[in-house]
Order: structure tokens, then C-alpha cells, then sequence
């Protein structure tokens, strides 16, 4: 368990949507690039035929998260833990980001459009700037564990939709616009923006336990080693070098987007340990990134 039984995580803005038609858009910035982008850009195929979806349910149209009012329901479905996680982060992020603007979270069920094109489990979890919104479809874990060799529990999972909302912090402080994408690489600036959104959640992380409902009770309990395993074990997975290696084809830095596993690892426990004061990828040398 992760949230503590009793925390008031009611109130959230999060919204389930799902049956959606696809749209064509923009780039996707996240862990979106495990599914789609990322496969396609190492072996120019489909993921759709080495990655199946897993089995939906849902109606179309948007809907509230029910029965999401306190952290024993967190602690019993995803969904709810993704929508209870982002009042934790919003609290966390609106104490170190001055004029702070919370984003949109749609927990996906099936697939929805969006301005940066179609959420699902395929394409993973996303943010979109245009929209200031994260998409999330639960099931991705699943697909994390079973194609990625991650283990993907409670904590994990938050670390994911950390990395999303650290996307949307690097939107709204301008860090985006000032780093704009040119192109893939070790040394590119969407590995650094990748690298940062992983301090940035372990950053999160190392707070989290400070974030507290009007009743004064914590959110979240203090993370155990295993859990913090869990975490680092998912920046893994979703490095450059192993989804390659997953898919099959050799390491090639060059067409890196998110960076290698161990910088993942590494820079997430950077934020863990040193806050996200520690998180300037921007100003590390190519060679010590």
C-alpha cells in the first residue's frame, strides 16, 4: 500500500474518457515513446503486431473516477491511485513552482484523441502541451510488466504519472520553449527533457510523504526500499538502450529520444536524493549527461 487508508484524495480533477476516434497531431513528450514512436523509429514497424492491446472495457464519452474518495480506494484500483496521485502532485509542485497551473489528467479507457494524437495503452502514457493535459490508460502497466520486464507496482506507477507532470512543469516555466527539440541523440535536448522529467518525479518522490489533506494526514506513507526498487526499476525499462534491445534490434545512441536505462535510474535517484534544485540537465556536458 502507498496511501495512507484514511487521506481525503476526493476532489480530484481527473477524468475518465475512452472510445475515442484517432486524430493525427503533434509529438508526444513522455513515456508515450515506449509504444508507438520509439518502435517505429528502430525498426520502421507497427507496434500494433509485436505489442497487442490488452483486453478493454468502457462506453464512450468522459465520466468522473467513482468511488475515489480515500487512499484505501487509491490503494485498491489504478485508476483511482493515478487520480489520487495528481492532488499530491499538484499540492507538491504548486510549493516549488511560483504561479503554478495544475494540468488536466485523463485516465484513458480504450483509446481518446487528443491534440498530440490518439491515447491508448499502445501509445502509453503522454503529455500535451497544447492541451496542458497527461493521458493515462491504467493497462499500460500491464503491458510494462509483461513486453518490458518491469515489475510495475503502486509506486511505479506514480513514478510515471511524476514524469508526465514533469513534463507540464517544464511547459509552463518556459524550459520547453527554451530547449525546443533538435533532433535525437545522447547529447539532444529531448534526451536532456527526458532526463529532467525523471529528476523531476524522483524529486517528487523524495517529498512526498510531506504532502498532507486538510485534516492534516499525510497522503502517502513513506516508500519502502522495495518500492523505491520498483520505481528505479521502471526508469529502466523504459530506457532507450533496453526497449531496443527488447524490440530486437541493436543499441544505437544516436536515435536515443529518452536516454539510456542507467541515466534514467541515475537521474531519477538525482532528484530523489537532491530535489528538483538538482535536476538542470541542461547544464551537464554531453559526455557526463
Amino acid at each position: 500500500m502507498t496511501f495512507n487508508e484514511n487521506a481525503n484524495v476526493g476532489g480530484n480533477r481527473a477524468r475518465r474518457r475512452g472510445a475515442g476516434v484517432a486524430v493525427a497531431g503533434g509529438g508526444l513528450a513522455g513515456i508515450a515513446a515506449i509504444a508507438v514512436v520509439l518502435f517505429q523509429l528502430f525498426t520502421g514497424q507497427d507496434l500494433s503486431g509485436v505489442v497487442p492491446a490488452l483486453p478493454q472495457t468502457g462506453s464512450a464519452g468522459e465520466s468522473e473516477i467513482q468511488q475515489c474518495e480515500t487512499g484505501a480506494d487509491a490503494n485498491r484500483d489504478d485508476a483511482c491511485r493515478l487520480a489520487a496521485g495528481s492532488v499530491v502532485l499538484d499540492q507538491y509542485w504548486g510549493s516549488q513552482v511560483q504561479g503554478y497551473r495544475a494540468p488536466q489528467l485523463v485516465i484513458v479507457d480504450q483509446q481518446t484523441p487528443s491534440q498530440c494524437g490518439t491515447a491508448s495503452n499502445q501509445t502509453g502514457p503522454f503529455y500535451c502541451p497544447p492541451e496542458e493535459t497527461v493521458y493515462i490508460d491504467p493497462t499500460f502497466f500491464a503491458l510494462l510488466r509483461q513486453q518490458f520486464d518491469a515489475s510495475a507496482g503502486d509506486l511505479a506507477q506514480l513514478y510515471v504519472l511524476a514524469h508526465e507532470y514533469g513534463h507540464h512543469v517544464q511547459y509552463i516555466t518556459g524550459l520547453m520553449d527554451q530547449h525546443p527539440n533538435n533532433g535525437t541523440g545522447p547529447d539532444s535536448n529531448g534526451v536532456r527533457t527526458e532526463l529532467q522529467a525523471d529528476c523531476f518525479a524522483g524529486a517528487w518522490v523524495g517529498d512526498m510523504t510531506q504532502q498532507v489533506d486538510e485534516n492534516g494526514v499525510p497522503y502517502l506513507k513513506e516508500p519502502t526500499p522495495q518500492q523505491i526498487a520498483d520505481a528505479i526499476n521502471a526508469a529502466g525499462a523504459v530506457g532507450d538502450d533496453h526497449i531496443q534491445q527488447e524490440s530486437g534490434g541493436f543499441v544505437n545512441p544516436e536515435s536515443w529520444t529518452h536516454g539510456s536505462s542507467e541515466q534514467r535510474q541515475r537521474w531519477f535517484e538525482t532528484g530523489y536524493q537532491g530535489g528538483p534544485a538538482s535536476c538542470d540537465t541542461f547544464a551537464v556536458a554531453g559526455g557526463n549527461l
